[in-house]
């Protein structure tokens, strides 16, 4: 019911045989070397009016008015995800996800999402490596309530052994489900820890079951006080509302709960530079194929090299026609799903690439066959069609983002809690399409170079022991 997102951006677990991760949607593209056309010039959204508001207990307030239709998103965003766990205490920003719907002072167990059903609306929420972000969307007519509701769980939440140990058990389910008990589910567990020496990164969102094990209901409540505070919160409102009533209500269910006198602190821990590959073999239990996982290390979100990054990960594996499927899996015949994509999160984190084998195949061919790709990448410009097709993409994107309240809201705590700038959901469109052919192939020879990755080598349980060799 309520979900949990992944820092890895557009890669997703795949529950089956064949398959590691389920990428975007596949298409193919005829090739072509006619010009790169200025697509912004032809397409270009509506600016964003944002307006900002902020509560003297410090808490942010982002409105934009959208009254085509008679509803509102309204997300709140607290800036903490399970990088800001200390080691022993992981899994609790997760926690706190579920947590958040066991009830408060006003409200009974389980009754915040059956509220929001009545009002005819919809709530869920998710955490990442940076952030947990509750949402809803409701009649506007109703927005006073969602507040309320809002406001009594961060004011009032329930924190009790009941409520832990009921929680616990469904994050154990969930870990069960969606790692434990899947092919290839624990891959990015095991690439973190072995790519990240000491940043928090090292550890994935849902954290680990014994620590959550050997946690206390005081734990968790000096955690909520460290993070769960008016000045570690943006309120996100995007739809028909008025900036004035919603700034009003915003005062009058949030601004009565105070802002704690210690400041916020956080895990700080940067990962030192990679100056040497680091390589590991697994194997994992229902792993049917062979498989290969390069991480590399990159910029964080919103840096400038970001941007031609993420338009070459598009270039790499956005559908049939990208570099990595057609050598792979198409020409080669290597593998049954190759991909390469970022994970662009607030602090600097890896680019990773990787294949699924054929049968009878080894990941040091998809290793090989992948460093192929990339060196094309780095050594010559790429094809003016697929350059045009990656920042098309990109603008699709844009537009599709400004059509519905919740992505509306989404574009703005994005831009607001982890780019630090709200002003970037009306210029970052610009750094895309300013990604240059030359700008590709710069961050290709600075990024993809083997000091800078970590490689993991997977192979069916009955073919390697699974053991781990890092260098």
């Amino acid at each position: 019911m309520k979900s949990t997102v992944r820092s890895i951006k557009r890669v997703v677990l795949v529950l089956c045989a064949v398959s590691l991760w389920a990428m975007v949607p596949q298409g193919a593209a005829a090739q072509s070397s006619a010009p790169t056309r200025a697509p912004a010039a032809v397409v270009r959204p509506a600016p964003m009016r944002v307006v900002s508001r902020e509560l003297a207990n410090g808490m942010r307030v982002l409105m934009v008015e959208d009254h085509r239709t008679p509803i509102v998103n309204l997300q709140v965003w607290y800036h903490v995800g399970s990088k800001d766990e200390r080691p022993g205490r992981t899994g609790f920003a997760h926690l706190f996800e579920h947590m958040m719907f066991r009830g408060s002072a006003h409200v009974p167990t389980e009754q915040h999402m059956r509220i929001i059903e009545s009002m005819g609306g919809v709530s869920n929420a998710y955490t990442t490596q940076d952030v947990t972000v509750y949402f809803e969307t409701i009649p506007s007519n109703y927005l006073a309530r969602a507040m309320w509701l809002e406001a009594d769980r961060l004011g009032g939440l329930t924190i009790n052994q009941a409520n832990f140990d009921a929680e616990r058990d469904v994050v154990k389910e969930e870990r069960r489900v969606r790692i434990d008990n899947v092919p290839y589910g624990r891959v990015w567990e095991d690439l973190g820890a072995a790519a990240f020496t000491v940043h928090p990164y090292q550890h994935s969102v849902i954290g680990s079951m014994a620590d959550l094990d050997q946690a206390t209901v005081d734990d968790l409540r000096e955690f909520f006080q460290a993070f769960y505070r008016p000045d570690n919160a943006t309120m996100v409102l995007a739809g028909d509302i008025s900036p004035e009533e919603a700034v009003r209500l915003a005062q009058q269910y949030f601004g009565g709960i105070p802002r704690p006198q210690q400041p916020i602190i956080r895990v700080n821990a940067p990962e030192p530079p990679q100056k040497a590959e680091r390589r590991l073999n697994k194997s994992y239990p229902d792993t049917p194929l062979p498989a290969v996982v390069m991480g590399y290390r990159m910029p964080a979100a919103f840096a400038p090299d970001a941007y031609p990054l993420e338009v070459a990960s598009n270039i790499l594996s956005d559908g049939q026609s990208s570099m990595l499927y057609r050598k792979l899996v198409y020409e080669d015949r290597l593998a049954v799903q190759a991909w390469g994509d970022g994970n662009f999160t607030e602090d600097p984190n890896l680019f990773t690439l990787g294949a699924v084998m054929n049968q009878g195949k080894t990941p040091a061919e998809g290793e090989k066959a992948i460093e192929s790709v990339l060196d094309r990448l780095k050594n010559s410009a790429v094809d003016a069609h697929d350059l045009e097709k990656a920042k098309n993409q990109q603008i699709a994107a844009f537009v599709l983002r400004r059509q519905r309240v919740q992505a509306k809201a989404n574009a703005v705590g994005r831009c607001a809690v982890l780019g630090k700038d709200v002003n970037c959901v009306n210029t970052e469109m610009d750094r895309y399409v300013q990604v240059s052919a030359a700008d590709i192939q710069r961050v290709a020879r600075e990024y993809f170079v083997p000091a800078q990755r970590t490689v993991m080598m997977i192979e069916p349980p009955n073919e390697a022991g699974g053991t781990e060799t890092p260098k």
